[in-house]
């Protein structure tokens, strides 16, 4: 088997742009996917179309695996467990540590090697240098396929625990689409008062750059220091009702700063009041 070959099962937007990199380098591709159209572009750029997913296994010893989740990873694998052994999974699937720590089990006990990974760029940015992907898994694994896991994006190797790239991940996509649905939240306004997403852009950039706050509470919480000298549970929860009252007046949905607006309600009556906002971290832990 070449080092300079792969599988790649799946091929929705994030496994066609990974198999498509690989082309771009220059590397032999085999493909899997449950359906074989999708693959006919990427056939037509010189990679070859498995016709099983045993197939697809025996080809490299390297198989990339980008799927919806870990459901998907057995109903595919489960078709040919007789072929995994002696494999490298480089499992790109989003789901659970928990998940991929259990995967990580069953795929060793058929003689293969689970490398867990959690993508931190969208299709468009695979193949970037800029872009970079959480690894988790055997060290010897990671080193011995390094070269191949860069094709894609750069690599942040984080430990032998499985879980932990997909940890990593998750709790990246919690803050992700809970910053995005704010966005488009206080869109959802402006665009109802007469102002256009494009008018309010730079200020959105300006207003989501969370950097300062970030530096200034990760030590604090880490360190259990919730005082709130600088902000407030108190302020933010006067602060927000005026949000709220705005999207009203606005005739927006209310239901997310609504939401947000509860949980400052819950720190403040959990004696958090005159504490930093980090303080809703010890909230949110219960």
């Amino acid at each position: 088997m070449s080092e300079t070959s792969v599988t790649v099962i799946g091929l929705g937007p994030m496994g066609h742009a990974m198999a498509a990199a690989y082309l771009d380098r220059g590397y032999e591709v085999t493909l899997w996917n449950r359906t074989a159209a999708r693959a006919d572009a990427l056939v037509a750029r010189g990679a070859r179309l498995a016709g099983s997913v045993e197939e697809a296994l025996r080809a490299n010893e390297l198989v990339v695996l980008s799927l919806t989740d870990y459901d998907a990873v057995y109903a595919i694998l489960e078709q040919a467990p007789q072929a995994l052994s002696g494999r490298t999974v480089a499992n790109l699937t989003s789901d659970t540590p928990v998940k991929a720590r259990e995967a990580a089990t069953w795929l060793a006990e058929r003689g293969a090697a689970q490398i867990t990974g959690g993508v931190q760029t969208p299709p468009p940015g695979i193949g970037s240098a800029d872009a970079a992907t959480y690894y988790s898994g055997p060290a010897d694994a990671v080193a011995r396929h390094r070269a191949a896991l860069e094709v894609l994006t750069g690599v942040e190797y984080l430990g032998e625990d499985h879980g932990l790239a997909a940890l990593y991940y998750q709790i990246g996509i919690d803050m992700f689409w809970t910053g995005l649905v704010g966005y488009l939240h206080g869109q959802a306004v402006a665009l109802a008062n007469g102002i256009s997403a494009e008018q309010f852009l730079e200020h959105a950039v300006k207003t989501m750059d969370f950097k300062y706050f970030l530096e200034f509470y990760a030590p604090r919480i880490d360190a259990g220091n919730h005082e709130g000298e600088v902000d407030n549970l108190g302020m933010a929860v006067a602060s927000l009702t005026h949000v709220l009252h705005t999207a009203e007046d606005s005739g927006v949905d209310a239901s997310l700063p609504a939401a947000v607006l509860d949980l400052f309600r819950r720190g403040v009556a959990a004696g958090h009041e005159r504490d930093s906002l980090t303080s809703l971290v010890e909230v949110l832990k219960r």
